[in-house]
């Protein structure tokens, strides 16, 4: 992945791990890397500022069920789990991927948590309503096009009350930032390839803007947060 690049739009080329005729012990590796970027850069953060403020919006339920979507190794949910304890929520989260390995490492991350369920499934095939809020962190910049719109409106129609979405503010400080820190912290090939890339496939505000438009969807509202990321969240109700 080249230091130099126009990042005045959205990259187009596919991630490694978007091959899914790769994968094994390579890709475990890179999301247990992953992991280690995600407390690096805050990952968790605006999926929390997400949640907290669509639970807020539909009454502060004390049960609540989340599903996450291309969740990965799902390890920003750690924080979503304390939020809840701290708040007396009775929380439920099932962490959904299209990768085995993904599935695995999920499994073993949360062994020990009751809250947490694993499934191995595709977001479009999902049923209706399966779960509370449905959330996706870096995950929706796989995605761009019809596509993209499909991704999001599946993750509507699967959720309750609504969506919230955690992603990348495609900027040259953040892909900078990254591509350093993923030389600095791994040598495998996934994270030094998709790391910078995610970033080049990511999001500025008027993007989101565009998204807005494009699901005719005006409570949706999308808010910058540390370090380059977006929440953003659309209700399945009216008003936030």
């Amino acid at each position: 992945m080249s230091f130099f690049r126009n990042l005045s739009i959205r990259a187009k080329e596919d991630e490694l791990m978007d091959d899914f005729s790769m994968g094994g012990e390579e890709l475990r590796e890179a999301l247990q890397h992953l992991r280690r970027l995600n407390k690096i850069f805050a990952a968790p953060g605006p999926t929390l500022d997400g949640v907290e403020k669509l639970w807020i919006s539909v009454g502060r339920p004390l049960k609540l069920s989340i599903m996450d979507v291309g969740a990965g190794s799902g390890d920003v949910n750690q924080k979503l789990l304390q939020w809840a304890k701290q708040k007396g929520i009775d929380l439920t989260i099932t962490l959904v991927d299209l990768t085995e390995e993904a599935c695995e490492e999920a499994r073993l991350l949360f062994q020990n948590e009751p809250r947490v369920n694993v499934q191995r499934a595709d977001v479009m095939k999902l049923p209706d309503v399966s779960a509370d809020i449905v959330t996706g962190s870096q995950f929706v910049h796989h995605f761009d096009g019809q596509l993209l719109l499909d991704i999001v409106s599946h993750m509507l129609r699967v959720s309750r009350y609504g969506v919230v979405i955690n992603d990348i503010h495609r900027h040259p400080v953040s892909y900078t930032a990254v591509w350093l820190t993923t030389r600095m912290i791994s040598r495998n090939r996934y994270i030094r390839h998709d790391g910078p890339l995610s970033v080049a496939k990511g999001f500025t505000a008027k993007d989101w803007q565009e998204l807005k438009q494009q699901l005719n969807h005006d409570t949706m509202t999308y808010k910058w947060k540390p370090l380059f990321r977006y929440s953003v969240v659309i209700p399945n109700h009216p008003a936030v």
